[in-house]
């Protein structure tokens, strides 16, 4: 490893080329530029990478559809709304995915344009293209031609821009630093391979014109259980194949039962303790082999089993930057890699597969490179969200962590059954959990189970962070009534008596 004072060395004349133009680089961009160093992107695919293009921003708004449409259906069964027309035991909706896919990457390539816009803005160059890195400074990028759309970044190879297909002259960049943010793609089964049409991947998932009539979801984790929410939401009869006990293995128990239950009272069918061992294409559908010889059939496959670091051949050896034994880049708390002068950030270190992780990561990096003040990430305050309906987030200190007696504190659960803006509104499942230092009463952690739990996590994220102690998130005035209520109730019954 190279030693501390080499590395933190702030840049002379900062000169920064960030490869990748996920949220990861362009956050970094951003604060680069605004810093008044000189930055190069280098992308392959469009400003924002996977997390925009591909993944969060296109999945949650097809999340967005579903969760209107499942609302609907709750509505007209239990809060006295009426549709006229149709069927008396409830709305008749169908939901036109042609349509919903049309939207949701409309939306993914706007907001490419607007990054790369407010990029623009501030003075980074971008180069669109390939690159390698040649040592710890300089990077060889074949250029492709920039998509026309954020459709033309879904292709069934991840890597294709990699083969240089219309690849004009290589350019040069150099710079003082080098910040890698290359992402990750979808990880396959070889005996399960995506062709776009029956066999998905969830980059895949929105060539779909039609909606599947049966769909077959491979994986329970963030990724398959949002999807088979959502698809379940929208109207298609959703089988879960996973290989744990259950859904989204390493999450709250409390919260993944919440979510099993909710899956089980919509219908869907969840196959737990199963391992798909492969996957066919038949006549007019899938057919989909377990370990233990069952086959389930369907309309369609998604296969969600996880994603591989996009770090081979990209020149990390020959720039002395080390890899984990998964393939992904060695970082330290301010993300500085093994070699002198680069940086990483982002789904290729492995560290949280978030795209808030990565812009913290991007931004860290740049502050610590250029002499700014900077605070090594503290993975403990990163708020996490699982989409599905309802929304399951958390920060902080587990319960399985106060369990196993990584950490001392008191744990309080409470239920959004007792909470009056959650009757009004006819929310039925969902639970807060706030988590304290045993015998300070410091609040280290949080769950939230609800509608909208993403907003709700955010003032026990500051609590975590800010060190609160859970007087002072009781005594905080709360609107009457509100969810948030709930979370100023379980922080009073945490009360110590001094």
């Amino acid at each position: 490893m190279t030693s501390q004072e080499e590395l933190s060395a702030p840049l002379a004349v900062p000169s920064i080329a960030i490869l990748g133009g996920g949220p990861g680089g362009y956050e970094a961009a951003l604060v680069a530029a605004s810093l008044g160093a000189d930055v190069t992107i280098v992308e392959r695919a469009g400003l924002g990478g996977s997390a925009v293009l591909t993944d969060v921003v296109p999945s949650k708004t097809l999340i967005a559809t579903a969760d209107v449409m499942t609302r609907m259906v709750d509505a007209a069964a239990d809060l006295g709304v009426r549709f006229e027309a149709g069927s008396t035991d409830g709305p008749i909706m169908r939901a036109d995915l042609k349509q919903v896919n049309e939207r949701l990457l409309k939306l993914a390539h706007e907001q490419s344009v607007d990054i790369k816009a407010g990029l623009e803005r501030l003075g980074v160059k971008i180069i669109a293209g390939t690159g390698v890195l040649l040592d710890n400074q300089t990077i060889e990028v074949t250029p492709s031609p920039a998509p026309e759309t954020a459709a033309d970044n879904i292709a069934e190879d991840s890597n294709a821009a990699a083969r240089g297909e219309e690849a004009g002259e290589k350019i040069i960049v150099k710079a003082g630093a080098i910040l890698l943010a290359v992402g990750s793609h979808p990880r396959e089964l070889p005996t399960a391979r995506p062709d776009g049409e029956r066999i998905l991947n969830w980059a895949q998932i929105y060539n779909l014109q039609e909606l599947p009539p049966e769909l077959i979801i491979i994986g329970s984790g963030v990724t398959g259980a949002e999807f088979a929410s959502a698809y379940n939401g929208l109207g298609s009869k959703v089988t879960l194949i996973s290989s744990r006990d259950q859904v989204l293995p390493g999450e709250d128990t409390d919260a993944a039962q919440v979510l099993e239950d909710v899956f089980a009272r919509r219908g869907m069918t969840v196959l737990s303790r199963s391992r798909a061992e492969a996957v066919e294409r038949t006549d007019d559908g899938v057919v989909v082999t377990l370990s233990d010889g069952r086959k389930v059939t369907g309309s369609h496959c998604l296969v969600c089993v996880g994603s591989i670091p996009n770090t081979k051949g990209i020149g990390l050896e020959t720039a002395g930057v080390a890899l984990t034994e998964s393939g992904h880049i060695k970082v330290d708390g301010v993300s500085r890699t093994t070699a002198p002068n680069v940086y990483a950030a982002g789904d290729c270190t492995g560290v949280f597969m978030l795209a808030s992780v990565a812009a913290m990561q991007g931004r860290i990096a740049i502050a610590h490179l250029m002499g700014d003040g900077v605070k090594p990430l503290k993975l403990l305050q990163v708020s996490a969200n699982i989409f599905t309906s309802p929304e399951i987030a958390s920060v902080g200190v587990s319960e399985a962590d106060v369990e196993s007696g990584k950490f001392q504190g008191d744990v309080l659960k409470l239920s959004l059954s007792t909470n009056a803006r959650a009757k009004m509104r006819n929310f039925t499942d969902g639970f807060i959990k706030i988590i304290s230092r045993k015998g300070s009463g410091t609040v280290i952690g949080g769950v939230v189970v609800a509608p909208n739990a993403s907003e709700l996590i955010f003032p026990i994220a500051i609590a975590v962070t800010q060190k609160l102690h859970v007087d002072d998130v009781a005594n905080t005035f709360t609107v009457y009534p509100s969810l948030t209520g709930s979370i100023s109730e379980a922080a009073r019954r945490l009360h110590v008596h001094m």
